[in-house]
C-alpha cells in the first residue's frame, strides 16, 4: 500500500472509522453490499424533494408542490426495484412486494407529510435563491490527500456571506452530543474555505424530525482545528492498515450491517481485497444517506 492511502475522506467515511475501524473497511475498502435503511432511503427521497423545489418559481414552493416532488421521487425509486424498497414499504406498513410499489405513492406521502410539513416551519422557501445545491466538493489538504463531500445547499447574501446548509429527516441530537453534526458541518466549511479562500458566515442543520435547527458560526480556529482532526483520522487509517481494522463495540453495533463478519458477534472476517485495488473501489458517494 502507498504510503498516500487513503487518497481522500469525505465526512460519513470518516465518521464510519471513528465509531468502528473494521465497519470502515468492510464499506469502504472490501465494498460488501449494504441494504439502505428504510430511514435512509426515506431521507434520501425527502432530500430529492426539496432539492427540486428551488427549480419551481417562488411562488410555487409549498408543501403541496413539495409533496408532488416526493411523490415524483418515489416513482423513480419504485421503477428502478432499488434494493431497500421492500424495507421502506414495510415500514410503512404497506404490502412489500417492490412490483407494487409505484402504487403506493399516496401512502407514501402521508408518511413523510408531517417531515415535509416541518421543513416549511424551519424555513420559508420563497425566500430564498440558493447559490447551489447538492454541490460537490472536493480539495486537497495535504499532499496526495483531499477532503470530498456533497453540501445539500449554499445560500449567499446580497452581501456575499455565505451558509451551508444541511437537511436532517432525523431528530436532533440531545444536548451534549451535537459533535458529529457539526464534524461534518466543519469539513464541509473547510473544503468551501480551501476552495474559495472564505469561512463560511454560517453552518446550519434543519431537524425535520423534531422541528429544530442547530446552526453555528465558524471561526478560523474552528477549521484548522477541523484540518488537524481529519489529518489525524488519516494517519489513524493508515495506521490500521498495517496493524488491522479491529471491531469497536459500542451501542451503535445494534445497527449495524456487517454482525455476520464481525468476531464481537462470532462471525469471519473476510480477507481484504488485494491493496492496488483499495482506491479504485473506496470513498465514493454511498446510497446510505451520505449526502
Amino acid at each position: 500500500m502507498t504510503p498516500s492511502f487513503p487518497s481522500s475522506l469525505s465526512p460519513s467515511r470518516a465518521n464510519d472509522f471513528q465509531s468502528c475501524p473494521l465497519k470502515f473497511r468492510l464499506r469502504s475498502i472490501d465494498r460488501i453490499p449494504e441494504e439502505p435503511s428504510a430511514a435512509a432511503l426515506r431521507g434520501n427521497l425527502i432530500h430529492t424533494a426539496l432539492e427540486r423545489l428551488f427549480d419551481l418559481p417562488a411562488r410555487e414552493r409549498n408543501i403541496e408542490s413539495t409533496k408532488e416532488l416526493f411523490r415524483q421521487a418515489w416513482l423513480e425509486l419504485a421503477a428502478t426495484d432499488a434494493p431497500g424498497i421492500r424495507a421502506l414499504l414495510t415500514d410503512a406498513k404497506l404490502p412489500s412486494e417492490p412490483a407494487n410499489a409505484a402504487q403506493f405513492a399516496d401512502a407514501m406521502i402521508a408518511k413523510v407529510e408531517p417531515l415535509l410539513s416541518t421543513y416549511f416551519a424551519l424555513e420559508d422557501p420563497s425566500r430564498l435563491a440558493p447559490h447551489a445545491r447538492e454541490m460537490a466538493v472536493a480539495v486537497e489538504i495535504a499532499e496526495g490527500f483531499s477532503i470530498r463531500g456533497f453540501i445539500d445547499r449554499v445560500d449567499k447574501t446580497s452581501s456575499g456571506l455565505i451558509r451551508i446548509v444541511d437537511y436532517k429527516s432525523g431528530k436532533a441530537p440531545r444536548t451534549g452530543f451535537e459533535s458529529s453534526a457539526m464534524f461534518q458541518m466543519r469539513f464541509y466549511a473547510l473544503a468551501w474555505w480551501r476552495l474559495t479562500d472564505e469561512i463560511p458566515a454560517m453552518l446550519q442543520v434543519l431537524y425535520l424530525g423534531s422541528n429544530e435547527a442547530l446552526r453555528y458560526e465558524p471561526v478560523e480556529q474552528d477549521l484548522l482545528n477541523t484540518e488537524l482532526k481529519i489529518l489525524g483520522i488519516r494517519a489513524q487509517i493508515q495506521q490500521a492498515v498495517v496493524a488491522g481494522f479491529s471491531p469497536k463495540p459500542s451501542r451503535l453495533c445494534g445497527w449495524c450491517s456487517y454482525q455476520q463478519l464481525c468476531p464481537q458477534y462470532g462471525g469471519v472476517t473476510p480477507e481484504p481485497p488485494p491493496t492496488h485495488m483499495w482506491e479504485s473501489t473506496s470513498f465514493e458517494k454511498l446510497n446510505l444517506g451520505e449526502a
